[in-house]
């Protein structure tokens, strides 16, 4: 039994529309201790912040379907009643929203927002509130923190809103930090100053952190372990070093061959993923990503189109698991794929 500060078992979040379930997320699993950082990768739609918002609990109940364990701290979020979940969220976890400038409310200052989160889980005077509020905001890098505390978000720059953000977060020092996003639309200096920011924090404050993110060279620089999803199902999980440097499953390499190569030719093409996501409302049997996989007719049988595969261990590393029936991926990525991304 794992005694890991965070632990999702068979996650499955499902939205009932016109009398049809939309599976965003079925059956993840994954863990993250304190003072670790996962990164949750994929294409849009495949279930990042679908599974991250439902930690904290901020699907609507009345339209969602939530099943599994969701275990933060030796506590159970799922079916947790929502007084108690209030108590939690923010205190016991936070998140950073993806869109920094549209999460902080227009008409209030930054300080008095991050202010009344301190406020929310503390008997505190306000002077006390806006005292803590300003070091916050000094820790996350905000000069001249007491001037601009009384400042509305859009005397901000992107980065410094994304800074809010953070402060707010850990106002109330949480044990796990999500952060969705958290570089979206930054230029790459500012991308690099908030990354750092987050693993600082992290270390500080002895933190899991969940990152969300499309840049695997984000993931390479600040996190320790992986997780690959697709159609709502996680398909390869592990260490950073493992998964990115000898992934074992399709899907995994089609995203590491659709980044740019430094080494390449001058002007030569990328590889993209051919095809679409498969549709949640019709979810094809046996393997998510089989009609998307160049090397499906390689399985005896036809097996990737009838047998979902189980995440199991491909190679030498029993942390690194991947969800693919290819006898040996390992050395069909050393064969075929790796040379392509030199």
């Amino acid at each position: 039994m794992s005694d890991a500060f965070v632990q999702v078992r068979d996650l499955t979040v499902q939205f009932p529309i016109a009398g049809r379930m939309i599976r965003a997320v079925q059956g993840l699993s994954y863990d993250v201790d304190l003072g670790r950082t996962l990164a949750i990768v994929g294409e849009s739609g495949s279930g990042k912040s679908v599974s991250s918002l439902a930690l904290l609990g901020l699907h609507d109940r009345r339209r969602s379907v939530i099943t599994g364990s969701i275990s933060i701290g030796g506590r159970e979020f799922v079916g947790m009643p929502e007084a108690k979940l209030r108590h939690h969220r923010g205190n016991t976890a936070a998140m950073i929203f993806q869109d920094a400038r549209a999460s902080l409310h227009p008409y209030l200052t930054v300080g008095y927002q991050i202010a009344e989160a301190y406020r929310l889980h503390h008997r505190t005077t306000r002077r006390a509130a806006r005292a803590h509020a300003v070091d916050m905001l000094g820790r996350v890098g905000i000069p001249h923190p007491a001037r601009r505390a009384d400042d509305y978000p859009h005397e901000f720059s992107g980065g410094m809103c994304q800074r809010v953000m953070i402060a707010m977060a850990l106002v109330n020092d949480p044990k796990l930090l999500i952060a969705d996003e958290p570089t979206t639309a930054l230029d790459v200096t500012v991308q690099a100053q908030i990354l750092g920011l987050i693993a600082g924090l992290r270390d500080e404050f002895g933190s899991a952190v969940i990152l969300i993110t499309h840049d695997l060279g984000v993931v390479t620089d600040v996190c320790d372990d992986v997780l690959v999803m697709y159609a709502g199902r996680g398909v390869e999980h592990g260490p950073v070093r493992s998964v990115l440097g000898s992934p074992t499953h399709p899907y995994t390499w089609g995203l590491l061959e659709s980044l740019p190569s430094l080494s390449g030719p001058a002007g030569g093409r990328l590889h993209p993923i051919p095809g679409a996501p498969p549709d949640p409302l019709e979810p094809l049997p046996g393997c998510p990503f089989h009609a998307r996989c160049e090397f499906r007719d390689r399985v005896a049988d036809g097996r990737c189109r009838t047998h979902l595969p189980d995440l199991a261990v491909r190679t030498g590393d029993d942390a690194h698991r991947s969800r693919c029936h290819l006898a040996v991926p390992d050395a069909v990525f050393a064969a075929e794929i790796a040379p392509r991304l030199l």
